[in-house]
């Protein structure tokens, strides 16, 4: 029997999956190829899609990854890497799903002074 935190984590891998499958959805390699342009826009403040309140936790998260300090000592077996690990699978599991949002911004976004083909811009 899966335990409720291996099951949210199970879900939240299918969701990520699913999301990659859908017809037009960017797939899972063109959001990691689109991670370093997103965090690039959002520090810049072109991208407002990543908010401030997923940046905060992204980066108490990084903090938390790389901290001595930690909820669950890593010389306890398993455990100790186990609180870790669901940390850094939640961030790239985050990360990856706002990197397929970003990848439809950029498709949508209008450039000014960009030129559109009236047939492009009709389909």
């Amino acid at each position: 029997m899966m335990k409720p935190r291996q099951a949210a984590a199970a879900g939240h891998a299918w969701q990520i999956y699913d999301e990659t499958r859908r017809p037009g959805a960017p797939g899972f390699g063109a959001r990691v190829r689109a991670l370093p342009r997103m965090l690039r826009a959002a520090a810049r403040g072109q991208y407002k899609g990543l908010g401030t309140a997923k940046l905060g936790l992204l980066v108490f998260g990084l903090i938390y990854l790389v901290s001595p300090i930690d909820a669950v000592p890593e010389f306890i077996p398993f455990v100790g890497v186990a609180d870790d690990l669901g940390v850094a699978l939640w961030m790239f599991g985050a990360l990856v799903s706002a990197a397929g949002e970003f990848v439809q911004w950029e498709r949508n976004r209008v450039v000014p002074g960009q030129v559109i083909d009236a047939d492009q811009a009709a389909g």
